[in-house]
């Protein structure tokens, strides 16, 4: 009956228009760009994390996943990429001692000492298994430009682990493993580390990572889950944010996670829910304790309040998958827009990267977490 077809025939236009839109180039590509936003630096690799030191030097990790050769960890220096700290540790080959260079770096930032922290995965690429000797914590003392101390992590990986990405709070790191689900908290003084709350639903992914509004899929084809990625500390140490790439994130008091006495069963009663964040790419904290969050979906930066609301900060057609982003102390947030979405291994063998790749900024009028970095 013709009366019974009508809501089907507006529903597929509804669904034809929804699945135009998530194409790339349809409907997004009539949105509007933002005149706040500044481009800051320009790359042909993307950029996966950006920090900029008290003195104004930048420094930024290359996700080399199109197989390019070249440098991991690097400093902006006259408008020139020069491998950091040096090309040596840059150029591991197969065969060469994992524990003496960067296997792959996924995560670089400042501390609150002032020092570069590299977060080493271990893996010569992705779904490779992590080698000997090859997962650790880099500490990297900016005045000589050398390796200051090298924190083994094989005590606490697995095969299947993925350090993703590092914060601090007082003696401690805290770092997520986002490919064998939990939290790493790790004894800085000691460089004594324990797993914690593995496989507990906060830090398992529940749903696949998607971006311009398609699921994405890893290089075997299945859809894409990146476990406990994203994380954060409150300005006043309280409280340690974290969650899965896909959203969802949850919090713990930094108490319960650092007291070494408590059992994961234990420890799991104080994990509290936090907000129901979209998928994402990067996030950041200010002084207020206001946390940044990419929505790779939608293509925006949102703002969660420290009790949970939430309001777009900035959305533009060119902020693709906005990775670990930063604060500094004029009150900017850089946004390096990676597109790790349109890359090969994410796009079922497709690389649709748009080049150059930007690092955009943002006029926030926020200051840093003093204890997150200076």
């Amino acid at each position: 009956m013709p009366v019974a077809r009508c809501p089907v025939i507006i529903s597929l236009a509804l669904a034809v228009l929804a699945g135009a839109l998530s194409v790339p180039g349809v409907g997004r590509a009539k949105a509007a760009e933002d005149p706040r936003l500044a481009v800051a630096i320009t790359l042909d690799v993307p950029s996966t994390g950006i920090s900029i030191a008290s003195d104004g030097r930048r420094f930024l990790v290359l996700a080399r996943l199109d197989g390019s050769a070249g440098p991991q960890v690097v400093e902006w220096k006259d408008g020139r990429l020069a491998p950091y700290p040096d090309a040596a540790r840059n150029g591991w080959t197969k065969g060469d001692d994992p524990a003496k260079a960067f296997i792959r770096v996924n995560a670089q930032r400042i501390g609150p000492d002032g020092a570069l922290w590299l977060v080493d995965t271990g893996a010569p690429g992705i779904g490779n298994p992590v080698l000997p000797g090859g997962p650790k914590l880099i500490r990297v003392d900016l005045a000589t430009n050398a390796v200051a101390r090298i924190y083994p992590l094989a005590a606490v990986t697995r095969a299947d682990s993925f350090v993703d990405d590092v914060r601090f709070n007082g003696g401690h790191a805290y770092l997520t493993d986002a490919g064998a689900p939990g939290l790493i908290v790790l004894d800085l003084a000691t460089g004594q580390g324990r797993r914690v709350l593995d496989g507990h639903p906060s830090t398992v992914s529940d749903r696949p990572v998607s971006a311009e509004g398609k699921p994405m899929h890893g290089p075997d084809g299945k859809p894409l889950h990146i476990h406990a990625d994203q994380l954060e500390v409150s300005p006043d140490g309280r409280w340690f944010y974290y969650q899965p790439s896909s959203g969802r994130m949850s919090r713990i008091a930094t108490r319960y996670l650092d007291d070494p006495s408590l059992s994961d069963a234990a420890l799991a009663a104080y994990v509290e829910p936090f907000a129901e964040t979209p998928s994402t790419g990067g996030t950041a904290i200010d002084a207020a304790g206001n946390l940044y969050v990419s929505d790779t979906d939608r293509l925006a930066v949102l703002r969660f309040a420290p009790d949970g609301t939430r309001t777009t900060v900035v959305q533009d057609p060119r902020l693709v998958w906005v990775d670990a982003m930063w604060i500094d102390d004029a009150g900017k947030l850089w946004m390096p827009a990676a597109q790790l979405n349109r890359m090969a291994p994410f796009n079922d063998g497709t690389d649709r990267v748009a080049k150059p790749l930007t690092v955009f900024t943002l006029a926030i009028d926020a200051k840093p977490a003093p204890n997150d970095h200076r």
